[in-house]
């Protein structure tokens, strides 16, 4: 039996991924949330459908597959989504931008104290 691909939730998400908020040929990365298991789009997708705050994925939990190629569906762990440019599995570049947003979803050094 074929795997049912994540469902994607936001505000006007394409086919791989891309919402209002990010829409570059690059941005097809969603991300599983921690505070309810459920793939978004973005940060911002997720605070316009949700009446909850985001919590982040602690440390310890980074071996997960949190992370969703929009290009090729692949679910991929947080370990292997922070060291890589690119889907491991189809190669299609990810938007390496989104490096300044890690500390929205991630516990990292830059989000102690937040």
């Amino acid at each position: 039996m074929k795997k049912k691909n994540p469902v994607v939730k936001g505000t006007s998400v394409d086919e791989q991924t891309r919402c209002r908020h990010y829409h570059s040929p690059v941005d097809v990365v969603a991300i599983k949330f921690y505070c309810c298991d459920d793939y978004y789009a973005c940060y911002y997708c997720h605070q316009e459908k949700v009446e909850h705050s985001p919590e982040k994925w602690p440390r310890e939990e980074w071996s997960t597959p949190a992370i969703l190629c929009g290009h090729c569906k692949t679910e991929l762990s947080i370990n292997i989504y922070m060291g890589v440019n690119q889907c491991p599995n189809c190669e299609h570049p990810f938007n390496t931008n989104c490096s300044y947003h890690h500390h929205l979803y991630f516990e990292t050094d830059k989000s102690i104290g937040d």
